[in-house]
């Protein structure tokens, strides 16, 4: 019987996982690297890629280990879990230059000063 990993998580970890996939995709954009650059550089298929940047729990960690050192050589996980990547940093400050008109109501909250 198949289960899904996700539901044999805590709500804190499944969260982590999701934090996990979502830094993993904001440095493959940072990097400017298509998604499935990156799954060929790995080895793994473009789906498992997909999951990856998902947060699916159910992927082995030497996936996620392969398709970080295939975006970032050298990286470790400690060093993407600090967010100091020179790239993901330029990509915060990117993503800060946006038109107010596209913002939501909580986000222009936070800019009122």
């Amino acid at each position: 019987m198949k289960v899904a990993q996700s539901a044999m998580l805590s709500p804190q970890l499944a969260k982590a996982a999701e934090d996990l996939g979502t830094l993993l995709a904001r440095l493959r954009l940072a990097r400017g690297m298509k998604q499935q650059e990156a799954a060929l550089r790995a080895g793994i298929s473009r789906n498992s890629a997909y999951r990856l940047e998902r947060g699916d729990p159910g992927l082995a960690i030497g996936q996620i280990l392969r398709y970080l050192e295939a975006i970032a050589p050298g990286k470790t996980l400690l060093e993407l879990l600090s967010q100091a990547d020179p790239a993901l940093i330029t990509l915060g400050f990117q993503e800060k230059k946006r038109r107010v008109r596209d913002m939501t109501r909580a986000e222009l909250d936070d800019l009122d000063f």
